[in-house]
């Protein structure tokens, strides 16, 4: 169920360097050298694990049946289907036998993160128009692999099992779901409701005239890519975590990476981004009311998990409809 919203993780706990070895052992993987728990990512899932063999990342206690299962099948897919790099070959072991639950193991890939404090004080802005170009074509390489049906994947006959009613309805009732359940957390009024329903109303058309689904890897972020600057320039090194992956509109992974810039305030770089992605796009209109959906889903679901775990980093007196809108505007600006 990866398109399923999850909050909460089962954690590796303590792993000793006998079990490490052990499932090392079990894969010709060589001697066991270090091993640290990652500082980001997979929700306390993952491990640097390096060998005199290489270095790999360890994940394990699956959050959910048939997790590690559905992200090598959208692993293995994309490196079949496009030229991103992904962590191949993805090695599953649902033995138990070492640690208690089953568990991946797969390459370390090289690059920096795009937050990380050294490419944040060192990138110039040709470094950030040049990375957000290479964030547009490593998306609309994704979007390529496109499908029939709006839905999530089947582990067992991986087919695709599709959304109840239509995707439409899905995605507005999970907005107004998550709405309800960022009001017991925070202040939510009637104005702010009516609002959300008036954007969905005008923008329903756009969405039920959508019928190309396409691959969604749905948490397209700065802490699930990698890039590094080669001979030939900077590159996207490699894309993981393929946990919150399914099938429907693919605008909806520019959303993380054009709020990133938005809060940095590089508006400009955001522009740069849905230009290059949008670039042979006819439907602008369309393109603008869903996209402004999405910002909306996503900064629902943000302002929800802010308030309740006391988190919020803007004004905290802000009422919800003003503080979204300004996402919602400045998104759909971004297309002018």
């Amino acid at each position: 169920m990866t398109a399923e919203i999850i909050f909460a993780s089962n954690k590796l706990g303590i792993i000793n360097d006998d079990q490490l070895q052990s499932m090392l052992d079990k894969f010709n993987l060589g001697k066991i050298i270090s091993s640290k728990k990652t500082a980001n990512g997979a929700m306390g899932q993952t491990m640097f694990v390096s060998s005199t063999e290489g270095d790999f990342v360890f994940k394990g206690n699956p959050l959910y049946t048939g997790q590690l299962v559905e992200e090598k099948f959208f692993v293995e897919n994309l490196n079949k289907r496009t030229n991103v790099s992904v962590p191949m070959p993805y090695i599953i072991d649902n033995s138990q036998e070492i640690f208690g639950w089953s568990y991946s193991l797969m390459p370390r890939l090289q690059g920096e993160h795009l937050n990380s404090e050294h490419l944040k004080a060192n990138l110039d802005l040709d470094d950030k128009f040049r990375i957000a170009e290479l964030i547009a074509k490593t998306l609309s390489e994704f979007h390529t692999w496109k499908v029939n049906e709006f839905g999530e994947l089947n582990t067992e006959k991986f087919d695709i099992i599709p959304f109840k009613d239509t995707y439409t309805l899905w995605l507005y009732n999970r907005i107004m779901f998550w709405l309800e359940d960022a009001k017991k957390y925070s202040k939510i009024t009637s104005n702010d409701f009516d609002w959300v329903e008036t954007l969905l109303d005008d923008s329903k058309e756009a969405f039920d005239n959508f019928s190309s689904p396409t691959f969604v890897m749905g948490d397209f972020k700065p802490g699930n890519f990698l890039i590094y600057s080669g001979d030939s320039g900077w590159e996207i090194s490699g894309v993981f975590d393929f946990t919150n992956s399914y099938f429907a509109d693919p605008i909806s992974d520019l959303i993380k990476m054009i709020t990133f810039y938005l809060d940095n305030n590089e508006s400009e770089i955001a522009k740069h981004l849905v230009n290059v992605y949008c670039s042979k796009s006819e439907e602008k209109e369309d393109f603008k009311k869903r996209i402004k959906v999405h910002m909306l889903h996503q900064r629902v679901l943000d302002w929800g998990c802010s308030k309740a775990i006391n988190m919020v980093t803007w004004d905290n007196e802000l009422p919800f409809s003003q503080w979204i809108e300004a996402y919602t505007d400045s998104v759909a600006s971004l297309l002018e």
